[in-house]
């Protein structure tokens, strides 16, 4: 009787190996897991994605403040008595600046006799008017250019028709207070001291930067 091979324990190698390799090509339950959190992750992150980028489609733009390419700006700074009110004006790509005030022209004698009558005055820059560490109050206004040339015109005509000084009727708040109501500027109560002139002027406008000249 001829003896056949046995296959019994070739079958169970063979299923070994089989299982082994089946084992090395299907990933695990725990790695199926771990690729369907990453793969979860990745959609949450797309969806979060573009649920951003539509709010901010759908969102206003941020309102900035508007600022032209000339200025003018109401300045206070301290003085031996009251203080002193004037103006700075020009183009702010530019570092340099016009100064336009009113003040007695003389020495102290002139500024004591102008409280009791009109002196002979001054209207460009006087001494402290460039100096930052003397600035009490600042109120800066911006303007377009076809604005800013009738507004620097008619400081120079001020200035050329200002001849005269006197601390109670044509002084420095008086002056720019002139200024601010020819560009359309809500103006305060003129004959107070320089700093609080400015401030008022600042607040009762509501702080607004940009001003634009009514046609004519």
């Amino acid at each position: 009787m001829t003896n056949k091979p046995d296959r019994s324990g070739f079958c169970i190698i063979a299923g070994l190996a089989l299982a082994a390799m089946t084992a090395c090509m299907m990933p695990s339950a725990s790695a199926h897991e771990a690729n369907k959190r990453v793969a979860d992750a990745d959609a949450l992150a797309t969806t979060d994605s573009s649920a951003r980028q539509a709010l901010q489609s759908t969102r206003r733009p941020v309102a900035r403040a508007e600022k032209g390419p000339y200025y003018v700006d109401f300045r206070a700074r301290t003085a031996a008595s009251w203080g002193h009110a004037f103006v700075w004006y020009g183009k702010t790509s530019e570092r340099a600046v016009e100064v336009a005030g009113l003040t007695p022209s003389g020495d102290t004698w002139a500024y004591v006799l102008g409280h009791l009558t009109w002196v002979p005055s001054e209207t460009g820059a006087s001494y402290g008017d460039l100096d930052p560490e003397y600035l009490t109050a600042s109120y800066r206004v911006y303007l377009n250019e076809a604005d800013a040339k009738r507004v620097f015109a008619y400081i120079k005509k001020l200035q050329a028709s200002s001849p005269v000084w006197n601390a109670e009727t044509t002084n420095c708040t008086g002056f720019i207070g002139d200024i601010a109501e020819y560009m359309g500027l809500k103006v305060p109560y003129r004959w107070q001291r320089p700093e609080n002139f400015v401030n008022n002027l600042k607040d009762i406008n509501g702080g607004r930067q940009m001003v634009r000249l009514s046609a004519e």
